[in-house]
């Protein structure tokens, strides 16, 4: 089968269990520079190419992003801290030019028997087959261009009257029709504008700091039919100096819950 765009756009050579070579793809890109949901996607993939136990799956990855990536090639240096019977700690550092752009920390690992098993119930959002899609191609977004989006929860910036509450979600799919995997939902926790816009008149530039992903309900990702759409909401509740929080929830269409992020990002006059 033929790669999509986002295959081609993340794909790595993994030289050997430390050294990962990638190149960052300008088409996966914001005003701000390369995205960072797509950063992180990248990220993950060089990590578990570097590692190459698939069985251990992505379950939790942090990211620190020091300078701003550049589109062109790039080496990830992977650095395996710890491993155990069932989980996987590792650091990546993505390096240009001889500096590091983005560090990172990775837990991966296979499933624990627990004696507790709950979540937290999804939004109740229209199906995805009664939601509109939207029609919206920002200039400088060219990111955008990849995704099929349907809004359900909250105003859509520069359309709708701001709101009073930064929460903001419904339905997003990645154009092609390729497996949910961990690096997917590492694009998908970042692909949403982000909440303090739906209480804007006019959005700004929005880099993201820090980013943390929890990765969830693995069995039931790997389940779904590729080009499946997943719910999303996210929410920020405080903005200050500059600065602000955001937290994602990612569902399966059946409401169980794949995902769950946070954020801290930028955001100036």
């Amino acid at each position: 089968m033929t790669a999509g765009a986002f295959d081609r756009a993340i794909a790595v050579d993994a030289q050997d269990s430390s050294r990962v070579a990638a190149t960052l793809d300008p088409a996966w890109s914001t005003p701000a520079g390369l995205h960072g949901g797509y950063i992180a996607a990248v990220v993950l993939n060089a990590a578990i190419a570097a590692l190459g136990r698939p069985e251990r799956y992505a379950r939790s990855l942090t990211l620190h992003y020091l300078s701003p990536p550049t589109p062109g090639p790039a080496e990830l240096a992977v650095t395996e801290e710890r491993s155990g019977r069932t989980l996987s700690s590792l650091s990546t550092r993505l390096v240009q030019g001889g500096r590091t752009r983005v560090l990172a920390l990775l837990a991966l690992g296979g499933p624990y028997d627990s004696p507790a098993e709950f979540s937290t119930p999804a939004p109740e959002l229209p199906p995805y087959d009664a939601a509109q899609t939207l029609d919206w191609s920002l200039p400088g977004f060219p990111i955008f261009d990849f995704f099929e989006v349907r809004p359900a929860l909250g105003p859509v910036p520069m359309i709708d009257p701001p709101a009073d509450q930064a929460v903001t979600g419904g339905w997003i799919r990645l154009r092609d029709e390729r497996p949910l995997d961990a690096p997917l939902l590492a694009q998908y926790v970042d692909s949403w504008w982000p909440a303090p816009f739906v209480r804007m008149p006019v959005p700004a530039p929005a880099p993201t700091i820090d980013l943390t992903i929890h990765f969830r309900a693995d069995a039931a990702r790997r389940a779904l039919k590729p080009g499946t759409p997943v719910m999303v909401r996210f929410v920020s509740r405080t903005a200050h100096e500059g600065f602000f929080e955001e937290d994602g929830e990612l569902w399966a269409p059946d409401g169980t819950l794949l995902a769950i992020s946070r954020q801290l990002a930028i955001l100036p006059s």
